[in-house]
């Protein structure tokens, strides 16, 4: 009942001002929303996108950063004093036991990594009531990660799933490679009403045949079965791992709009929801919470950075708030 949509509204643009022809303006760029590819040319629309992301994240790749955004490299390297909010799995125990101060250790910046980024482009992703659609945020942040991390001979692959079909893309260096991945995930046809997606199954792809050491980010909304952890898991043990989760208001808290006929889009089911009724929306908010909260026990048992985009905030704010943090306590600091 959580990943329900109203049926007959025009998923993902209420509140959003219509493009203007020729005006040359992303409507999305004073609200901090991404663009939405369903109202132009696909081209134009990745530059736009490329140009915001480029203005608000290059100030956070000034200087010696450790190894990619989301962790801070693979090989080890110096020991230092722990503090508060350090991943207690990188503790240096023999030098802990030798100085009776508990230390962590340090690791040295991967500067050529390969990264894999799953996007899940299922049915449940067409959906949005704020700035825009799942969709379009999904796509926002692979270019996020693309901008990130396609620097000094990094490569970056993407598997996308639809339910309907699964397309891999090879991992490919240079800024060129990652602009055709780009428009070739733009470009993946939405899958049909009634189909559900199969997130576990591109999960599991990326574990065999075993890959050199790297990053592997997951794009979803986690809704539906959980059997996507075991295979998350799995990758966990051999890769640094970043969940980023997309949700849209909706799937949170329901509106007082009176009876409402809502659609599961992944199986075509309908159902009236009483949303006059104030507990009645006070059983779905505290659904909803559960849920979510199992979502992130389950990215942290996996051993996964988990970062939340909604369509209802400023998206690019929130990617800048997730590298500072890890930033901070990949140079000895405490992450929030």
């Amino acid at each position: 009942m959580i990943r329900r949509r109203a049926s007959g509204a025009a998923p993902g643009h209420a509140g959003r001002p219509a493009p203007t022809p020729g005006s040359g303006i992303d409507p999305g760029e004073g609200d901090g929303a991404p663009p939405s590819f369903a109202e132009g040319p696909a081209d134009v629309l990745l530059q736009r996108l490329e140009l915001t992301v480029r203005r608000r994240l290059d100030g956070l790749l000034q200087g010696d950063h450790l190894g990619l955004v989301p962790g801070s490299g693979t090989e080890a390297g110096d020991s230092r004093t722990y503090h508060p909010g350090d991943d207690v799995r990188r503790m240096d125990w023999p030098v802990t036991a030798r100085t009776q101060v508990p230390h962590v250790r340090e690791t040295i910046a991967d500067r050529e990594l390969e990264t894999w980024v799953v996007v899940d482009l299922s049915a449940s992703l067409d959906f949005g009531t704020a700035l825009c659609q799942k969709r379009d945020l999904a796509i926002a942040g692979l270019a996020a990660v693309s901008h990130l991390t396609v620097r000094g001979g990094n490569r970056l692959g993407a598997v996308v799933t639809t339910g309907e079909r699964v397309d891999r893309y090879p991992a490919a260096a240079g800024r060129l490679a990652a602009d055709r991945l780009l428009r070739a995930v733009v470009g993946t046809p939405r899958a049909e009403r009634g189909r559900r997606g199969d997130l576990a199954a591109a999960v599991e792809s990326l574990r065999r045949p075993p890959r050199r050491r790297g990053l592997v980010v997951v794009v979803s909304d986690f809704l539906g079965d959980s059997d996507w952890e075991r295979p998350l898991r799995g990758l966990g043990a051999r890769h640094e791992l970043l969940a980023i989760e997309v949700v849209d208001p909706r799937e949170l808290e329901l509106p007082d709009v009176g009876l409402l006929t809502v659609v599961d889009p992944e199986s075509g089911r309908t159902l009236e929801v009483p949303t006059g009724d104030a507990e009645f929306r006070a059983r779905f908010a505290a659904g909803a919470a559960a849920q979510r909260e199992a979502i992130a026990a389950a990215l942290r048992r996996a051993g996964a950075g988990h970062l939340q985009l909604r369509t209802d905030r400023d998206w690019l704010m929130d990617v800048v708030r997730f590298v500072a943090d890890r930033r901070r306590a990949g140079s000895g600091g405490a992450s929030r």
